[in-house]
């Protein structure tokens, strides 16, 4: 393997970690666990890329903890408001439910990835709070 190619490999597996790092210990709006401790986020579900020399593509995919979770959406807005606040490097972040594993994935999926909803969710401070009791010790 070329020396460029390494470090490249290097470089998205060290990224990947990060990733990993900051949302493992984002607390379930519902329960007093981390989303790792309820298995909704795990490592091999993280995918990093390069789409160009200085920005990352990131690939989150979560698994609720039930197939009606009425919560996903929240756990994705977490995901997404803990990487976007803690991650210096440049990056497009993609947030998604793994396949087969909630009843409204796919509606949830456009919800946590439409830039104009996200920043309506936002606005709300109810889910603001919510938001922030799931990252307060993460």
């Amino acid at each position: 393997m070329s020396e460029s190619i390494e470090n490249d490999y290097e470089d998205l597996k060290q990224m990947k970690e990060q990733v990993f790092d900051l949302i493992r210990g984002i607390i379930d709006p519902e329960k007093p666990e981390t989303l790792e401790e309820l298995n909704v986020v795990s490592e091999e579900d993280i995918q990093v890329t390069r789409f160009n020399e200085e920005d990352y593509l990131i690939k989150v995919v979560f698994v609720p903890t039930v197939p009606h979770c009425s919560l996903a959406s929240l756990i994705g807005l977490s995901i997404r408001t803990k990487l976007e606040t803690s991650m210096p490097e440049k990056f497009k972040l993609d947030i998604f439910i793994k396949d087969g594993t909630h009843d409204t994935a796919s509606e949830i999926n456009k919800q946590i990835n439409d830039k104009e909803r996200i920043a309506a969710a936002m606005e709300n401070p109810n889910l603001q709070h919510i938001i922030n009791q799931c990252l307060e010790n993460s």
